[in-house]
């Protein structure tokens, strides 16, 4: 655990790229297997689970600290993070121990799930006991499921393929599915994950996914990228990315997210494909008629585990494919995209048809003005713009240029402007600062209704200058979350709205985030929860 401790503050002190690369490599060149094993999950995005219920972390801590409740939050709010505050307040440990992360892992936080609280106590009393500080607080968030670092996947494949001396798009792609939680990482696996490339490894992929290739948002003009004719245009749709895989008779699908989805999709599961086919689109929830779904349909799917036919039903999800990585066992991400995209209007000429799988529609315009005035009916369509895909490009590892292009051409968000109310301390180096904001409009009776949260899209100093306002107008505290005076108003801006009786607006919005501040408006001339209203019957 030291080791690991010691790499999460040499990650979290740093922002340069190059110092962030040389700690991990570091890492890797010396952890044991298994620990290393982790590592990889945790930052290449897997989640920890939940082994211990806040409540009862604050409760054991303020206990083994001897401290009054009061004390101790004061002293949650001063920090502002939870695992933080438990780490510094504990007395030094008595028995300092060098168990590794794997061990801790499994054979510590894994028999909290479910333990009677007794066990709990005495459990966190003695690992607390073992641990300095900075390793106290990173097996806190473990304990507690919230671990992150600032750390991005694609560093972490170009450490271990430095490591490895390996191509990093083949670490890329023996990353696929590592983060999926239904298995552990091991010892076996790791060196797996490093060992020399072999012959037969293609045919042994099973029902592994590809790496995902994302695209670039473009925020100049368009007809600055050349001939129109160079680019495939599709409609960017607002759902689920998704990898169908057909191998050794089985089928599986992919979330972007890594995360193994066949069973909440039956209908797409059951799809006809031919043995040996990868396909890549976008799930949606689609009833029939020109436009799909709103992203809220999807939602009732997405966390559903077991699907009943009645909702199979009312809700029938839709995979539109817009790329073919596979066909007859063979990789054609090197293949141009004008070649795929034939490759794949042939495969699906060639299928059975069936409502649950529809080829994306190219867009086609004679310039660059006619594909805007298209793109205009992005709202009407149910999509959020369009997608410029280079003819020529292939099918990259993240969002990456070395292989090719893809822009997204997103509209415009909505907008409105909100009066913050409520405000929270953010994680991490911002934990000193109140970075998550609560944002409201005014209803009929002028009342201020909170409508969404928002972390995003202020700089470090336009976050400075909101925290010491938060501070000077705060009214009541509730924990780590302030209300304060309404006095500053702020453009939010969010990709889409939909009507929701679980929101006391009445409505929510997807993807909120701060689009500048609006010091030349008083929080009189922010905007109404019936102005939410005409936005939500417009889409």
């Amino acid at each position: 655990m030291r080791e690991f401790a010691r790499l999460y503050a040499a990650l979290d002190e740093t922002t340069a790229t190059n110092r962030k690369l040389a700690a991990l490599q570091a890492y890797f060149a010396s952890a044991a297997p298994q620990d290393a094993a982790w590592a990889v999950y945790f930052l290449a995005g897997g989640k920890p689970r939940q082994a211990v219920p806040t409540k009862l972390l604050r409760l054991y801590a303020t206990e083994y600290a001897g401290l009054d409740e009061w004390l101790f939050d004061e002293c949650y709010q001063a920090v502002g993070d939870l695992a933080e505050t438990i780490a510094l307040i504990l007395p030094p440990p008595r028995h300092p121990s060098e168990i590794g992360l794997a061990d801790w892992i499994e054979l510590g936080i894994a028999p909290l799930r479910g333990a009677a609280p007794e066990a709990v106590r005495a459990a966190l009393f003695s690992y607390w006991d073992q641990l300095e500080a900075r390793e106290r607080f990173l097996l806190t968030k473990l304990i507690g499921g919230g671990f992150r670092v600032g750390v991005s996947r694609l560093l972490v494949t170009r450490a271990l393929s430095a490591i490895a001396g390996l191509d990093s798009k083949l670490i890329a792609q023996r990353l696929m599915g590592w983060t999926d939680g239904s298995v552990s990482p091991t010892a076996a696996g790791y060196q797996q994950l490093i060992a020399a490339h072999t012959a037969q490894e293609q045919a042994e992929r099973g029902g592994q996914p590809y790496p995902f290739f994302l695209a670039h948002p473009l925020e100049r003009e368009p007809s600055t990228l050349g001939a129109l004719g160079d680019w495939q245009v599709e409609w960017k749709y607002d759902g689920m990315r998704a990898q169908l895989v057909r191998r050794d008779g089985q089928t599986w699908l992919w979330s972007r997210g890594e995360e193994l989805i066949t069973e909440r999709f039956p209908e797409l599961a059951a799809l006809r494909l031919p043995e040996g086919v990868v396909l890549d689109g976008e799930i949606l929830i689609w009833h029939g008629g020109a436009a799909p779904a709103p992203f809220s349909d999807l939602q009732k799917r997405m966390g559903r585990k077991q699907v009943s036919a009645r909702l199979l039903g009312e809700l029938p999800a839709v995979m539109v494919v817009y790329d073919l990585l596979e066909l007859d066992g063979r990789d054609l991400r090197a293949a141009p995209q004008a070649e795929r995209r034939r490759l794949l209007t042939q495969l699906i000429g060639s299928m059975p048809g069936s409502p649950h799988l529809r080829l994306a529609p190219l867009i086609k315009a004679d310039s660059w003005a006619q594909l805007a005035q298209i793109r205009t009916e992005s709202r009407a369509r149910g999509v959020e713009g369009m997608m410029l895909k280079a003819r020529d490009a292939q099918y990259g590892v993240g969002r990456t240029k070395n292989a090719g292009t893809w822009w997204k051409w997103k509209i415009d968000p909505y907008s409105v402007d909100a009066v913050l109310i409520y405000a929270q301390a953010g994680h991490g180096r911002r934990a000193s600062l109140y970075t998550d904001y609560t944002f409201a409009v005014w209803d009929e009776q002028r009342n201020l209704v909170p409508f969404a949260k928002a972390y995003s899209g202020l700089t470090d100093a336009e976050i400075a200058k909101v925290d010491q306002a938060i501070r000077k107008t705060t009214i009541e505290k509730f924990g780590p979350v302030r209300s304060v005076t309404p006095s500053m108003v702020f453009e939010i801006g969010f990709e889409g709205i939909a009507s929701s009786p679980r929101h006391k607006s009445g409505v929510a919005v997807r993807f909120p985030r701060i689009l500048r501040q609006r010091p030349d408006k008083s929080i009189e001339q922010a905007d109404t929860l019936a102005s939410l209203k005409s936005l939500l019957a417009a889409a």
